[in-house]
């Protein structure tokens, strides 16, 4: 028998420690060669690891949201016999590429980068010893056994919700994408008290904030702490924009649906040449503010894990059809968790969009170090005065949609933020203007 240490790698990411988002094997488990045994998240990504050998799990390095630091033990594991001398070899070169910032280990420690070294059984048998496992909580009074619907799109726990009350999910109104969230049940339990087991209160939760969650909570407090917000929101008719979506649509053949958001993205991308201080990066600790040529769009998706902001690269360089195809393909990315980590970085301007939810006016965060965030808000109906080409006016039913802009105030000036938004209005409004080169 031989211990094998395998060591907390530099994942290339310039890090100094990553936080354990999910053990996929505990103390004891067996695990064979290419197995993934934990998931790592660095600022960027998360990355899954696996194991270089075949043996059984002996000790981990901790908990589900501790921090590990790149060059220390992240797993030991027990192998039969001697460990492959190329595995010795990877990993201490995995292991001599640690960032110098990563903390030193002690002398002593040197030789556990990669330690293999005989040992009886008896080590092995003390090695397995484990903290005892809290007392399980109680379980829940079983509720009757809902018929549950196969087309209802729902995730692990609203569905184990919705069975705890004893709810039917295909009675529940679904979102607009046709899943069925605790929002949905909850105005569903709400509109129908005594439904089932409806009418006993949902027991409070405690769960640890880590991984991604913990992540926006971090980058939300330093943005929130370090830049002065400030926002801006005006009204712009969109009835002529929509007009040209829905023969955009009607003609595109094997082409991806537009939604709003193609045709707004160009409309920026158009807009910025002449506000270079809105597609920027400001490094506040140097002192410099980036004031970036290209476009790399960040696109604000709601996962199940959290906010994610992948990035359209070269956005003004696409046309409509393409960045439909892109802003599709980033979106499954983020949601399904298979997003690249140079796809989640690099950002110059974010827009967020919270699609039919977006109400009347938002004040988005911005996506520190960018200086800026645009977001557009839903569109409405309402009845408008219009100047007809003959003079009179008149009233019509329009269809409107409010801008909103969040920024850094140490970079872009009011007056920079409204001029920006009354040129991108201008372009909504006369769409013929965007498809224009």
């Amino acid at each position: 028998m031989a211990k094998f240490t395998f060591i907390m790698p530099d994942i290339g990411e310039g890090i100094a420690e990553a936080e354990i988002v999910q053990w996929h094997k505990q103390v004891g488990d067996q695990i064979s060669e290419d197995e993934e045994f934990v998931d790592m998240m660095t600022d960027k990504a998360t990355v899954p690891m696996e194991s270089p050998v075949n043996g059984k799990i002996l000790e981990i390095a901790g908990g589900e949201g501790d921090m590990v630091s790149i060059g220390s033990m992240l797993v030991v594991i027990e192998v039969e016999g001697e460990v492959p001398e190329d595995v010795v070899e990877e990993a201490a070169l995995a292991t001599d590429s640690a960032p110098a910032s990563a903390p030193a280990p002690k002398d002593e420690a040197v030789e556990e980068r990669i330690e293999v070294e005989n040992s009886d059984a008896s080590d092995a048998d003390d090695a397995l010893a484990a903290d005892p496992k809290p007392e399980p909580l109680p379980a829940p009074t079983p509720a009757p056994e809902p018929v549950q619907h196969a087309k209802v799109l729902a995730t692990p726990a609203v569905r184990k919700r919705a069975k705890d009350l004893g709810v039917d999910l295909a009675q529940v109104k679904p979102a607009e994408d046709g899943r069925v969230r605790h929002g949905d049940l909850d105005q569903f339990l709400s509109y129908n008290a005594g439904y089932g087991a409806a009418a006993a209160p949902r027991a409070d939760e405690e769960k640890k904030v880590i991984g991604m969650r913990r992540r926006i909570a971090e980058n939300m407090a330093a943005s929130k702490r370090n830049i002065p917000h400030f926002s801006y929101v005006e009204e712009c008719d969109v009835t002529d924009l929509e007009v040209l979506r829905a023969q955009l649509n009607s003609n595109r053949g094997d082409k991806p649906k537009l939604t709003i958001l193609p045709l707004l993205i160009t409309a920026i991308c158009k807009t910025l040449p002449d506000f270079p201080m809105i597609n920027a990066r400001y490094d506040d600790e140097a002192g410099v503010v980036t004031r970036h040529g290209a476009v790399n769009l960040g696109m604000a998706a709601q996962t199940d894990a959290g906010l994610m902001v992948p990035v359209i690269r070269n956005a003004q360089a696409q046309n409509l059809w393409q960045l439909a195809n892109e802003i599709s393909r980033l979106a499954e990315a983020a949601r399904s968790g298979t997003a690249k980590s140079e796809e989640m970085q690099g950002g110059t301007l974010t827009v967020t969009s919270l699609g039919p939810l977006g109400g009347v006016a938002t004040t988005p965060v911005i996506n520190r170090p960018e200086v800026a965030i645009i977001g557009p808000n839903r569109i409405i109906e309402r009845p408008m005065y219009v100047t007809g080409s003959d003079g009179v006016e008149r009233i019509e039913k329009r269809k409107l949609m409010n801008i909103s802009i969040s920024c850094d105030h140490r970079v872009v000036d009011g007056w920079d933020a409204a001029s920006f938004v009354q040129a991108l209005k201008r372009l909504l409004e006369t769409p013929a203007l965007i498809l224009i080169d």
